[in-house]
């Protein structure tokens, strides 16, 4: 039992692990949260492509500054919001399926990052936490913007939540009840480029595709109904934070991929349990989670 509190409490001496708990739990659950939308929409691509795109923005914040982590951070956002809005054009003014926009934007963004970072001299020592996170370097500062922003896409995720139900259930009834279909898709994808910014000083670009993912896609094997997936979802992000985070402490592995690696973990036991137990029952392997209730 000491070993087990002591196992807990010994990190928590250190003020850095502290806000690296903190960051990795609010990152965790704002991941998870969005990251229900991602997985039912099919919006899989969209978060790994948007997190790559904004290598434009980081780049060029760089260079324009020199390389100081808050300034990166507004330039981030800055482009992970135009990108957001420049797919949805794309795809709207071209006649082209989102994904092949999608495609388009992100092949040419990630090159123009590239090409910018490579006329950088020692780019790769610098701009590593943002590609691989670094949850132990942050500070008070990057707290509170990880809590003002996240904080923030949550009020908003709550005060949209019956409208963002229905355009991703039925968009038809969308266009019958005469909702601004248009302008909660761009809502919705600019809240996810938002969460994708936040969570890169965490996991950074390499891995933020896997907490908008992962939990959602758990939770979504365990429950039917979309109130229960979100929040579910949301505790297993936070816990695959914070556990991940004293799994990196305690063996030394970089903190993203500990925190992605509880993720994966709890995906898998879920996929696991939940086919043994279909086999149990009915003596067939399990095929899938069903058909989602969108109940509130």
């Amino acid at each position: 039992m000491q070993a087990l509190v002591s196992f807990f409490a010994e990190p928590l001496a250190f003020p850095f692990l502290v806000r690296g708990l903190l960051a990795s739990a609010l990152v965790g659950g704002l991941c998870a949260v969005m990251g229900t939308y991602v997985v039912l929409r099919g919006m899989a691509f969209f978060g790994d492509a948007l997190a790559h795109a904004i290598l434009p923005g980081v780049a060029v914040g760089y260079l324009v500054t020199g390389g100081g982590r808050r300034s990166l951070f507004w330039w981030a956002l800055g482009t992970a919001i135009l990108v957001s809005f420049g797919i949805g054009a794309t795809s709207r003014r071209a006649r082209l399926k989102e994904d092949t926009a999608i495609g388009i934007v992100f092949a040419g963004m990630f090159a123009l990052g590239i090409a910018l970072i490579s006329t950088v001299r020692g780019y790769a020592v610098d701009l590593a936490h943002f590609l691989f996170g670094n949850v132990l370097g942050v500070s008070p500062h990057d707290l509170v913007l990880i809590g003002a922003f996240g904080g923030a896409v949550l009020l908003v995720v709550l005060l949209f939540y019956k409208e963002f139900l229905v355009i991703s259930f039925d968009p038809d009834l969308a266009a019958t009840l005469r909702l601004p279909t248009s302008f909660l898709r761009h809502l919705l994808l600019v809240l996810i480029a938002v969460t994708v910014v936040v969570s890169l000083q965490t996991v950074g670009v390499a891995l933020v595709l896997a907490m908008l993912v992962t939990p959602a896609a758990t939770a979504y094997l365990l429950v039917k109904r979309f109130s229960a997936m979100m929040a579910l979802a949301a505790g297993l992000g936070v816990l695959s934070g914070v556990l991940g985070l004293y799994l990196s402490y305690w063996t030394g592995i970089a903190s993203g991929a500990a925190i992605v690696l509880v993720a994966t973990g709890g995906f898998l036991l879920a996929l696991f349990s939940r086919a043994g137990f279909s086999l149990f029952r009915h003596g067939t392997p399990y095929s899938g989670g069903g058909k989602r209730r969108a109940q509130s």
